[in-house]
């Protein structure tokens, strides 16, 4: 094998590599480089470890399995949406927040909601005492979404709903505001968390048990493929 003072040569082979290479100058050992499920990461992944058939596991871009993007020509052809997460107090309060974002370049928008909000409460609710319109904007009927995005053109932009128990409900919403716009709902585009599974472990803020929580959700996929195409039904959170 070609000695490491030769940056011309090339290295034969992984595990000549590690031998030979990786070894004379070894990873830190106070350093943990396993999953968080214990699993070890080997240094370097090559065709000597990973069988990879090219056209089954990555493919090209815009093709199935989409492990190399899901357009084309990627950020080629357009930019990724640039959005920032906003809401707070009432939908005419973040309505003026959004229309602001929007004329300073923003290309999409990202909305916040209150906790009574994500939790299904209206705001006159006991258990909403205190958080109204902190940490998001408050919703309680399709007026405060009209409200929300008033002036702002909804085949313009595309719109991401950071949402889960009631997903389905702002959704509608959202569907109906279009409608009222003259936009037909197969046009809207965005997405809508709908995680729900998440919230069981981790932030709590279910309504329903889990067995209808996702019947809901995989109603709600069904329901977008076949009416709302350009919507995105379920944003997984990790």
């Amino acid at each position: 094998m070609a000695t490491t003072e030769d940056p011309k040569a090339g290295v034969g082979g992984t595990e000549e590599w590690r031998r030979e290479a990786f070894e004379a100058k070894p990873q830190r050992a106070d350093v943990v480089f396993s999953t968080m499920s214990g699993v070890e990461n080997e240094p370097l992944y090559t065709p000597d470890n990973v069988e990879v058939e090219y056209e089954r596991d990555l493919g090209f871009p815009g093709v199935y399995p989409f492990t190399r993007g899901v357009y084309p020509s990627m950020y080629r052809g357009r930019l990724w949406t640039m959005r920032q997460f906003a809401g707070f107090g009432t939908s005419e309060e973040t309505n003026e927040r959004f229309r602001y974002l929007l004329e300073h370049g923003q290309t999409g928008l990202s909305t916040a909601f209150d906790m009574p909000t994500l939790m299904g409460y209206d705001s006159d609710h006991p258990r909403s005492l205190g958080e109204v319109g902190r940490e998001g904007v408050a919703v309680d009927s399709l007026d405060d979404v009209e409200a929300l995005f008033s002036g702002i053109p909804l085949n313009a932009v595309s719109t991401s709903m950071t949402i889960n128990a009631p997903a389905a409900m702002l959704l509608a919403f959202y569907a109906c505001v279009g409608e009222k716009q003259g936009v037909p709902i197969s046009e809207l585009r965005g997405t809508v968390q709908t995680d729900i599974l998440k919230e069981y472990i981790a932030q709590k803020e279910w309504i329903f048990p889990p067995k209808p929580s996702m019947r809901l959700v995989v109603d709600m996929i069904e329901w977008c493929s076949r009416e709302m195409p350009l919507m995105h039904p379920v944003s997984i959170s990790g």
